[in-house]
């Protein structure tokens, strides 16, 4: 008599289970630790943090000498020389020295957008492989199935016990199945490249076939209170705003009086004068309408940051909605698919000839398909779960 009771096992194995997996973890770290984007990224970040500093410090010092042919030429020749240094108005190097401390702040943070980014690329990469995994698990135990019923209706054929049709049934159900297989093996092997890829061309394995059981957070808005602090964009915007407003202050400044100071001395024949040289510039022009595009750009950024805080508390409450609606849809598809499950049922009423082999394989196709979903069912929620956690 052929067995099918295996199905019911699997549930138990793949749904049954509250292990914590450390696959995807390790996964993580080797990744974090091999990729060449995240390496160029942090490669940049330095780069840039070290840019952000130029800029901050006096101009540099000016220095002229004249050398000059008298005429007639009985007065002899003169000779100039002055060193000169221009200031701004000194709260103008405090002021873009705050800006350079903000601009690296941003820098980091934009460095943690795309790590962050990278991290959920490579989770959902995994998910995907769990439920690939788990299906490959359970395909080969339906072809073990599929071969024994083909091999035992070759036989009952042989020895003239089944017909042509329910031999050729059985043969492409397990074709069919091998098939299922296959595809299944092809997008394994892709999404195994991807973490490759993403690996810095290091290959990884993953063999992974349980799903981490996921916990979601009852109070959403005390949840968010956290996702907005850990969310990068929303923090690089904040000291953008911190910039413009320095920036209104630099610009205030730069519209003040600077100063030039410096030595200088001429001499002549018979004569040499020396001292101090002190100048002024007067802010007229040069820098008109400059504070009123420094406010109206603050107002801008300020209203970018509002949106993007509210688009994101947004988003991430209909991820909320919709992973508690998943998760109860999951528990209750769960239970009612092992209370109904006819597989050991279906295998005997085969055996016992109260089933014909065509409504055998309706009756465990029907199955099938209803098991698949759920295992599409458990990898929906953990994709929303995975970009729920994106900031976390």
């Amino acid at each position: 008599m052929m067995k099918h009771m295996f199905i019911i096992p699997g549930i138990i194995i793949l749904f049954g289970s509250n292990l914590f997996s450390q696959g995807t973890d390790k996964i993580i770290a080797e990744v974090e630790k091999n990729n060449t984007t995240l390496f160029a990224l942090r490669k940049n970040a330095d780069a840039e943090r070290i840019g952000n500093k130029t800029g901050l410090y006096l101009k540099n010092p000016e220095l002229a000498f004249n050398y000059l042919w008298g005429s007639p030429e009985s007065i002899g020749i003169r000779k100039d020389l002055s060193i000169l240094q221009s200031f701004d108005f000194p709260t103008a190097y405090a002021y873009r020295n705050n800006i350079s401390e903000y601009r690296n702040v941003q820098v980091v943070l934009e460095y943690e957008r795309e790590h962050k980014s990278l991290i959920m690329q490579t989770r959902q990469i995994c998910n995907d492989l769990i439920y690939h995994n788990a299906l490959k698990r359970e395909l080969r135990k339906r072809i073990e199935n599929a071969q024994s019923l083909a091999d035992s209706y070759k036989s009952k054929y042989e020895t003239g016990e089944a017909g042509i049709i329910d031999f050729n049934k059985a043969q492409l159900y397990l074709l069919n199945t091998k098939k299922d297989a296959e595809s299944n093996e092809i997008d394994r092997t892709a999404l195994l490249a991807e973490l490759k890829s993403l690996n810095g061309g290091i290959p990884v394995e993953f063999d992974d076939n349980v799903y981490q059981l996921q916990e979601l957070a009852n109070d959403f808005e005390q949840w968010y209170i956290l996702a907005e602090q850990n969310n990068p964009v929303l923090q690089w915007l904040k000291q953008e705003i911190s910039i413009s407003r320095e920036n209104e202050k630099l610009n205030r400044a730069m519209g003040l009086p600077g100063l030039q100071a410096g030595y200088m001395s001429e001499d002549v024949v018979g004569q040499q004068f020396q001292g101090i040289t002190v100048g002024f510039t007067i802010p007229l022009f040069e820098n008109k309408n400059a504070v009123k595009y420094a406010k109206a750009k603050t107002i801008v950024v300020q209203s970018a940051e509002t949106d993007t805080r509210l688009q994101f508390h947004n988003n991430l409450k209909a991820l909320h909605t919709k992973a508690v609606s998943l998760q109860n849809s999951l528990n209750d598809y769960r239970a009612n698919l092992q209370r109904f499950d006819n597989a050991g049922l279906l295998q005997k009423a085969l055996d016992y000839g109260e089933l014909s082999l065509a409504e055998y394989y309706y009756e465990l196709t029907l199955y099938y398909e209803s098991f698949n979903k759920l295992l599409v069912l458990e990898k929906t929620l953990n994709e929303t779960i995975i970009e729920l956690n994106r900031y976390q």
